[in-house]
């Protein structure tokens, strides 16, 4: 899950899992696997970041001997 800002700056927490395609055009719109669009105020690269993080600390979190 990511947190991220819609244009009307309300908050809300996204399963990345559920994202298919991320565009800047030239705001960044997020589509998902159900063709839901959702526009936000981060960058396109912003929330591949967010994306990389938040599955980095889940697959830091499953291998055994891992004490992070």
């Amino acid at each position: 899950m990511i947190n991220l800002t819609r244009l009307n700056d309300i908050p809300f927490t996204l399963n990345c899992e559920l994202i298919e395609i991320i565009e800047e055009v030239p705001d960044t719109v997020i589509t998902l696997v159900n063709g839901k669009k959702i526009f936000v105020k981060e960058s396109r690269q912003s929330v591949v970041n967010l994306v990389k993080l938040y599955k980095k600390e889940v697959l830091c979190q499953t291998i055994p001997g891992n004490d992070k």
